[in-house]
């Protein structure tokens, strides 16, 4: 093996979002981009004794342009003097399971190649980001340290060597560094073995549940059929669109109530089956439907909080609960119930890592169908399904049931998300500065029928490590307790996603069964008026509501 030691300059626009570095496709197909940005990471992370006894993790989601870059990162870590590269077959690999595999064999971290819920195929998304030792997102210290190199960058570090086989398990060696390619779904069904009660989940599909899971063409398809089909005896065909396919088979790999239309309209069905489920393009979200009834994201979070303890892992409580700031507050009307802390976070899910890893939370999510514990340190998909099919095991009852019941106990928070897709930057910027400007002001203030008791942007102190991150969301909350959010997404690659949160609390059973766009139509109304969304960006309504 020959090191080579290539000339490169900087290239504009590599700033890591949420979570890490997405682009289309053509842009990291651009001469050097990949590499610019691996190197960076390397640079950035470095050990001041090199990489010699440190193991990388290396997987994705099975999009397009995965293979190809998979071997690119296999040859600049062994430029860069890794003692090993861990491989998932076939370039896949959940991020969960990711996580998952950086923790059990003590790696120093990972590269996951993947833009998440983002469209595929050759005019579709890419997407790559740097998790740390603990399995988890790197914190905004390190990300911004490798944005810093990517503008300094001189030099790549590479080697001449061919391909390695992906398709087959085993060992092999580029140089003085082992790669292996390991079986993608083998730990990760171990851990959940570890976590749940497999012979109760088995039992509940001999009794003749019924059970829907859609993979989306996505990475979670051999994992769901590892678990569901054949290691709980759910019945072939349970696992729907399980074979990834580079293109997400031209469909949106995003679980929400526009993208997984198909398994939505099956559950409000006379042929529903007992839950509905889906998962993203890297297997880290999730959609939750019970046969007539959609479980929002923040109601899982809630419910899954409210009923953990009957799982096994979870079986001693739970020790304290987070959530980003735009998810609703569901969940903290369990943890005051509980007794237990309630972290309120900015988006992100590496702003869990530090609490979980204090040991001060067991559960946490995000509106965005996000969801996780503290057995990896990445939100999980698979997982949640596995904890929502046990919590029905355990109680017996249908999920439209329990979830009556959770609001009848705690309260029913109407929630919604409205996305503005593809938004001119130079239409969203305005907006938002313009409505940050105007925050100040409202504070006590009337709009329409609602009292204004708070309007600011968010700002988050980690109680771990005193870190600060600063605007992280506008926010307009009244003295009813209903609230407005406004954020633009870090994960979209086209132009900006402006995202409106909408929120009320009502308390009164009686008035737990309205259509929740109907129960929000005022503030819907609203949040239009105060950011002028429709006058600053000619959108009379959004792309995509769930």
């Amino acid at each position: 093996m020959s090191i080579l030691t290539l000339a490169t300059a900087p290239i504009a626009g590599m700033k890591p979002g949420t979570s890490g570095l997405r682009k289309k496709v053509d842009e990291f197909r651009q001469p050097n981009y990949l590499a610019n940005f691996v190197q960076s990471v390397f640079d950035a992370v470095r050990p001041e004794t090199g990489f010699g006894s440190c193991t990388l993790v290396v997987g994705g989601d099975g999009r397009y342009f995965n293979l190809e870059a998979t071997q690119q990162v296999i040859r600049i870590a062994a430029a860069n003097g890794f003692a090993r590269v861990l491989v998932g077959l076939n370039g896949i690999l959940s991020t969960p399971a990711a996580s998952c595999v950086i923790r059990k064999h003590g790696a120093f971290g990972g590269l996951i190649l993947s833009a998440s819920h983002n469209a595929g195929g050759p005019a579709g998304d890419f997407g790559i980001k740097f998790n740390g030792a603990n399995g988890g997102p790197a914190p905004e210290r390190i990300t911004d340290a490798i944005y810093a190199r990517t503008l300094a960058i001189a030099e790549i570090r590479t080697t001449d060597t061919a391909d390695i086989d992906l398709g087959r398990t085993g060992n092999c060696q580029v140089g003085a560094m082992t790669v292996e390619v390991f079986d993608s779904v083998a730990d990760y069904v171990e851990l959940m073995r570890g976590l749940f009660d497999f012979d109760a989940l088995r039992r509940l599909f001999a009794g003749g549940f019924r059970l829907a899971f859609d993979a989306m063409h996505a990475v979670t398809g051999p994992y769901a059929r590892a678990l569901f089909e054949r290691e709980l005896g759910a019945p072939a065909g349970t696992v729907r669109n399980g074979t990834p396919l580079t293109d997400f088979g031209g469909h949106h790999p995003d679980p929400n109530l526009v993208h997984a239309k198909d398994l939505h309209e099956l559950m409000m069905s006379a042929a529903a089956p007992d839950l509905g489920a889906a998962s993203d393009g890297d297997g880290d979200r999730n959609l939750i439907i019970g046969r007539g009834l959609f479980v929002s994201p923040s109601d899982s979070l809630a419910m899954l909080a409210a009923n953990a303890h009957l799982a096994p892992a979870y079986r001693g409580g739970i020790v304290g609960v987070a959530r980003s700031m735009p998810t609703s507050g569901a969940v903290d009307h369990v943890a005051q119930a509980l007794g237990i802390p309630c972290y309120e976070t900015p988006t992100g899910w590496k702003y869990f890592g530090n609490l979980l890893d204090a040991g001060r939370i067991t559960l946490c999510g995000e509106e965005s169908a996000g969801t996780g514990s503290n057995h990896v340190r990445e939100k999980d998909g698979v997982w949640a399904v596995l904890l929502w099919l046990s919590i029905l095991a355990a109680r017996g009852q249908s999920v439209q049931d329990i979830a009556r019941q959770h609001w009848a106990t705690y309260g029913r928070h109407y929630y919604t998300r409205h996305d503005y897709e593809e938004v001119a930057s130079a239409d969203a910027q305005p907006l938002m500065q313009a409505l940050a400007a105007r925050l100040p002001s409202l504070a006590g203030t009337q709009l329409g029928s609602l009292t204004v008791v708070q309007a600011d942007d968010f700002s988050y102190t980690d109680p771990v490590d005193g870190s600060v991150a600063a605007h992280q969301g506008l926010r307009i909350v009244f003295a009813d307790g209903a609230r407005i959010v406004y954020r633009l997404s870090g994960t979209g690659t086209s132009g900006a996603t402006l995202r409106v949160y909408l929120e009320r609390y009502e308390r009164d059973p009686a008035l737990h069964r309205l259509d929740t766009q109907q129960a929000l139509a005022d503030l819907i109304a609203l949040a239009d008026e105060v950011a002028e969304i429709h006058r600053r960006t000619g959108r009379a309504a959004p792309d995509v509501i769930t």
